[in-house]
C-alpha cells in the first residue's frame, strides 16, 4: 500500500477533498491530507483564490513543505488544483519521491527545476474544456511532462468542470470522479509495492 500526501484546492479543506481521500483510504493507502488555509474554507472558487493570493502562494508551498518534512520520503505527492503546486514541487525536489497525482492542474516542470526526475511516474487529470487547465496553460505543460514517457500519462475528461472530483459541489462529475479513483487506485497499487 501506498502513503500519499494530499494538497487540498483553492476552497480550502474541504468535505469533497476528504470524501477522495477517504476512498483512498478504504482502498488500504495511508493519506494525509494537511490544510494549507489553517481553518479557512470557501465556497466560492474565486473568493478561495483570492484568500490564496493574499496569503501568497509561496506562503502556501512552504506550508506543503512543512507537512511533508514531517513524513517518510517515500510518499506520493498529489494536489487538486492550487495544491499541485506544493505537490509537484515536491514530487520534483524531494528525494524519494514515488510519485505524482496532479488534478486539474500541472505546471511547467521547469517551474522547479531543469527536467522531471528520473523514475518517478505521473498521473495528471483533467477536463477536456475547463477553462483554467486549457486555457492558462495548464494542459500544454501536462502534455509536455508526459511526452514519450510511459511511466507519465495524462488523462482528460469530457466536460468544463474545474474541480470535478469534488463531491458535495456544484462541478461535481460523478462519472468522471469514479474513472478517476479507478485510475489513481491502480496507480498507487503500482508504486505501493
Amino acid at each position: 500500500m501506498a502513503e500519499v500526501l494530499l494538497f487540498h484546492h483553492a476552497l480550502g479543506l474541504t468535505e469533497g477533498v476528504g470524501a477522495f481521500a477517504g476512498e483512498l483510504r478504504r482502498a488500504g493507502h495511508t493519506v494525509h491530507v494537511p490544510d494549507l488555509y489553517e481553518g479557512r474554507t470557501f465556497t466560492d472558487l474565486e473568493a478561495g483564490a483570492g484568500y490564496a493570493q493574499e496569503v501568497g502562494f509561496g506562503t502556501l508551498v512552504a506550508r506543503g513543505e512543512r507537512a511533508a518534512a514531517e513524513l517518510p520520503e517515500k510518499i506520493v505527492y498529489a494536489g487538486f488544483s492550487l495544491g499541485v503546486l506544493p505537490a509537484q514541487k515536491l514530487a520534483q525536489t524531494r528525494a524519494g519521491a514515488l510519485g505524482a497525482l496532479l488534478f486539474s492542474a500541472c505546471v511547467p516542470v521547469t517551474e522547479f527545476g531543469a527536467a522531471w526526475p528520473e523514475g518517478v511516474p505521473a498521473q495528471v487529470h483533467g477536463m477536456d474544456a475547463d477553462p483554467f487547465f486549457v486555457d492558462e496553460g495548464d494542459l500544454a505543460a501536462a502534455r509536455a511532462l508526459v511526452a514519450d514517457t510511459p511511466d507519465r500519462r495524462l488523462f482528460l475528461y469530457p466536460g468544463s468542470a474545474h474541480l470535478f472530483a469534488e463531491r458535495g459541489g456544484s462541478s461535481f462529475v460523478p462519472e468522471a470522479t469514479a474513472l478517476c479513483v479507478e485510475r489513481v487506485l491502480c496507480f498507487l497499487d503500482g508504486v505501493g509495492r
